[in-house]
């Protein structure tokens, strides 16, 4: 079975990840109308697929017929496509069935709500049913449903959302179509070093104060360096609290980067900071870049004030 999609973009190509010449990977994503079409797309764009939303139905033929040229030779595609396209209902069916199984993988993923759940959604957004030009939201829901009857006898798979959060949508295409050794994709992990009296960074999910440390400030010839510097490290690390605090931080990260991971996160900031970001968060951060390498995770590491 194939893998997962992306977002809803109007029929603007947003993200692929390109691959070797061979079986492409293709996700076709349809449904009904509010059932969270727009949510399983970003899913399948943080996996990495090159995703395309509500293209006319001839150019859809065009990359049923060809997805891998088409879109430039990436191995795994998304596809959103639905009533909001003149034809679908008539013309999806044929193109499904035509695509070359042997060389595309392709799953229909089909998503459904109960009318009750639907009518709620366009009453909380406000936008119309595509179906709605000359028919209540209800009765537009119900024309839909039976228009799509046949294609929901296609699918693959079957996603009925009406009781779903969001973060449980993520959740289930996530488990459905990532990589087996996980349940989503990778989680990026900051770390940051910055100065308090420059200001907090703006979105930190995690922040330490090292302030406690003794500064290397105050050592005269210490102060032009930095935390990166040998002797700023070797200064630390002869203070007792410094070493205990690295094993001490290291651990918790160790123990709650996973924990995060399988809350489908896919961003993770940890800031740390001293009095003026360049010397004790520099150090902190670098030292635990190292820690959490060994332990399996790339950080990327920024020195916000290290400048200063």
């Amino acid at each position: 079975m194939s893998q997962p999609p992306t977002e809803d973009a109007s029929a603007t190509p947003t993200t692929g990840t390109p691959g070797p010449k061979g079986p492409t990977d293709l996700v076709i994503i349809t449904g009904l109308s509010g059932s969270g079409k727009s949510t399983v797309a970003k899913c399948f764009e943080d996996l990495g697929y090159y995703c395309v939303d509500n293209l006319p139905m001839p150019l859809l033929g065009e990359l049923l017929a060809q997805p891998h040229e088409l879109a430039g030779g990436v191995s795994r595609i998304a596809i959103v496509t639905d009533v909001r396209a003149p034809g679908f209902a008539a013309r999806f069916p044929n193109l499904f069935r035509d695509i070359d199984r042997e060389q595309t993988r392709v799953t229909l993923l089909f998503l459904e709500s109960s009318a009750e759940t639907l009518v709620r959604r366009f009453s909380e957004s406000r936008r119309p049913h595509p179906l709605s030009a000359d028919l209540s939201v209800p009765a537009a829901i119900e024309q839909e449903r039976k228009m799509l009857a046949e294609l929901r006898g296609l699918a693959d798979m079957v996603f009925d959302t009406s009781k779903w959060t969001v973060h449980e949508t993520r959740s289930k295409v996530y488990h459905a179509f990532g990589d087996r050794a996980r349940s989503g994709p990778d989680m990026q992990v900051a770390l940051i070093s910055f100065g308090f009296k420059y200001g907090i960074p703006v979105g930190s999910d995690l922040m330490f104060d090292v302030r406690f440390l003794p500064n290397p400030y105050f050592v005269e010839e210490l102060r032009p360096l930095t935390g990166r510097d040998g002797p700023i490290l070797e200064f630390l690390g002869d203070q007792p609290d410094f070493p205990e605090l690295v094993e001490r931080l290291a651990d918790l990260l160790i123990y709650l980067l996973p924990r995060y991971q399988n809350e489908n996160r896919s961003y993770l900031s940890v800031a740390i900071g001293c009095t003026g970001g360049k010397h004790r968060s520099v150090a902190m951060v670098e030292t635990l870049r190292q820690r959490l390498a060994e332990a399996g995770w790339a950080a990327k590491v920024e020195h916000r004030d290290i400048e200063r």
